[in-house]
């Protein structure tokens, strides 16, 4: 397929894909158009299929790419299960509270993905709450924690952290670096921590 004169796919394929990213985070997926795609990146409605193959494939590679970095992203888990759930607690907080846009695509776009697309995200999910798991269940056989039941405990500390998205704003009351402590001291006692 001919680029457009002008197109450079070094440049263009990454627009794309920050425009498909920042209009489905804003309006939601199904309200996004290729054309509006198009027209955000200043390029024609076909010149798109020059770097995604459709808009399904658009979002199935954000979602895959953002978990992907996210996973390899991720603290050792090593050492005492305290210490690898507070890195974990922090890292989960500043990482997502770089990509607001991604983060929220993740979480709420899901219901958009074909079923194979829904198949590989979630099972990226999976890896990233694994993880997470790991580190709560060898806290509890530690003595270190007590969790009922560590899965429920998995999904309860994850939702708490990926909510400050939902509220923090660099320069309001806070800095990251408090809500960082503020949630550590709230998991490490949610998991019956000392």
């Amino acid at each position: 397929m001919a680029r457009t004169a002008g197109s450079h796919s070094d440049i263009t394929g990454p627009r794309v894909r920050d425009a498909a990213l920042r209009l489905f985070a804003r309006d939601g997926y199904a309200a996004v158009s290729m054309r509006r795609i198009a027209g955000e990146v200043g390029v024609q409605a076909g010149a798109l299929y020059n770097y995604t193959p459709d808009k399904q494939t658009l979002l199935f590679d954000l979602m895959r790419d953002h978990m992907t970095d996210l996973l390899a992203a991720l603290p050792d888990h090593g050492g005492d299960a305290a210490s690898a759930l507070e890195r974990f607690v922090r890292f989960h907080i500043g990482f997502h509270h770089d990509r607001p846009d991604a983060v929220f695509i993740a979480y709420m776009e899901l219901r958009n993905l074909e079923p194979d697309n829904f198949a590989v995200v979630e099972a990226l999910r999976r890896r990233y709450e694994d993880h997470l798991e790991a580190i709560l269940r060898r806290g509890a056989d530690e003595g270190a924690f007590a969790v009922p039941d560590t899965k429920i405990a998995t999904l309860a500390v994850i939702a708490m952290l990926t909510g400050v998205n939902t509220w923090f704003r660099a320069g309001g009351r806070l800095r990251l670096a408090e809500v960082q402590d503020i949630y550590w001291d709230m998991v490490r006692r949610s998991v019956g921590g000392r």
